[in-house]
């Protein structure tokens, strides 16, 4: 007797009606009681599809003819999209993309996190193009551009069209440096960061060490690529950025998310985890009287410490993991705010918040998967919703960016 796997991946072009979106991108459809994920189609579409891999439970699976279209399709503004793995929501038009954000935040809330979501999940949006400040690229047989989705193939490309101006020019003279024969061949891939005057060039994968002459020359075509940091002005407060520290990459909605994470912070004391190179830090010191900052990485501790320092800001800045920094602190403070990476929390930090109960606990996400699982044991153990917003840093892509405040009682 055949499988289900096996039924599904013999199937002649089988139809699918898609039935949302979920975190990822793709759009989740049924055939035979199985769950298929197919990308670069909206909910309530009719497409055939083909199965490219299966696994229990689920199928993947590629769209090979539109049958009926939604409403909210509309032409997607890059030609390498679909080919390109940046972008996946470039084929929905952009309020729709952030209802459909919005609902999958609520879905995997519930799905994950087994918790009921506030009644409202506020929506920060800036513009939805030219955004990014950062990007990596990829080089091979002398051409540059992104990975495709899903491979390690090169998708070569002339412009992206959700990078700022300065990453596009300067894409454009990396693309001529790129005919030059004094270029390194053996450079695979780069990642260009920007205030939009200076561009920061890091080297990501090379093959062998690059001369200092090939810095020279990327200063002369880029201005700052040549520097090992940038400063970067978000809401007043001047930041420098080394070329191994993590900064946000949406250009317009940097002020927005400081401004949404430090709302409803006062008091007297402040933990500022995950503080990177003090994004905010700085403006909560200006709330409250004594603010400590804790970071791992050594060179955004360092950029941390230079810019509070720089402003005149009374930030203690803490060289150590969370885990080990939370375990040494008796007295709860006022106001907790956490930037974790994609991984969340996780069960030792989150144990440890609810050790200290602080009474408004702030926790900026990237991830609502990882998120809905930190929050399951936060509001079991006496914290409850006081607001969710979701910040759109990534419009054209599935990442979704929250910011979700809670307090105690």
């Amino acid at each position: 007797m055949e499988t289900v796997e096996t039924n599904l991946a013999r199937s002649t072009r089988p139809e699918l009606t898609v039935e949302k979106l979920v975190y990822g991108g793709a759009g989740l459809g049924r055939l035979e009681g199985r769950a298929v994920l197919v990308p670069f189609v909206l909910p309530g579409e009719v497409a055939t599809i083909e199965v490219e891999r299966e696994r229990s439970g689920m199928a993947e699976a590629r769209a090979t003819a539109m049958l009926s279209r939604s409403p909210e399709r509309v032409e997607p503004q890059c030609p390498y999209f679909a080919r390109c793995g940046g972008c996946s929501y470039q084929h929905a038009g952009y309020e729709f993309q952030l209802a459909q954000k919005t609902a999958i935040v609520r879905e995997v809330l519930r799905r994950v996190g087994k918790l009921e979501p506030p009644g409202e999940i506020a929506i920060v949006s800036g513009p939805p193009w030219e955004y990014r400040n950062r990007a990596q690229f990829h080089l091979d047989g002398g051409k540059i551009g992104f990975l495709e989705a899903g491979s390690h193939r090169l998708c070569p490309v002339d412009r992206c069209p959700i990078s700022s101006p300065r990453i596009n020019e300067s894409l454009a003279a990396l693309r001529r440096m790129i005919r030059d024969r004094r270029f390194p061949r053996f450079l695979r891939s780069v990642e260009l960061f920007t205030n939009e005057r200076e561009v920061q060039l890091n080297v990501l994968d090379t093959d062998r060490p690059l001369a200092r002459g090939f810095f020279q020359w990327c200063a002369e075509q880029m201005p700052g690529a040549g520097e090992s940091s940038l400063e970067y002005t978000v809401g007043g407060e001047i930041y420098r950025v080394g070329h191994r520290s993590f900064f946000q990459v949406n250009r317009f909605l940097i002020d927005r998310l400081a401004e949404c994470a430090l709302d409803g912070a006062e008091g007297m004391s402040a933990l500022d985890l995950y503080a990177g190179v003090g994004l905010f830090s700085l403006p909560l010191a200006r709330r409250c009287r004594s603010v400590l900052a804790v970071e791992s990485n050594a060179s955004a501790l360092r950029d941390l410490e230079f810019n509070a320092e720089r402003a005149g800001m009374a930030v203690a800045a803490r060289k150590a993991t969370v885990e080990q920094f939370l375990e040494t602190v008796e007295a709860p403070p006022d106001f907790v705010l956490a930037d974790p990476p994609r991984a969340g929390l996780g069960k030792s930090v989150v144990n440890e918040l609810l050790r200290l109960k602080a009474p408004v606990l702030t926790i900026v996400s990237c991830d609502p998967a990882t998120l809905a699982r930190d929050l399951a044991p936060l509001l079991a153990g006496g914290y409850r919703f006081d607001a969710l917003t979701l910040i759109d840093l990534f419009p054209q892509t599935w990442h979704i960016e929250t910011v979700t405040r809670l307090r105690l009682g």
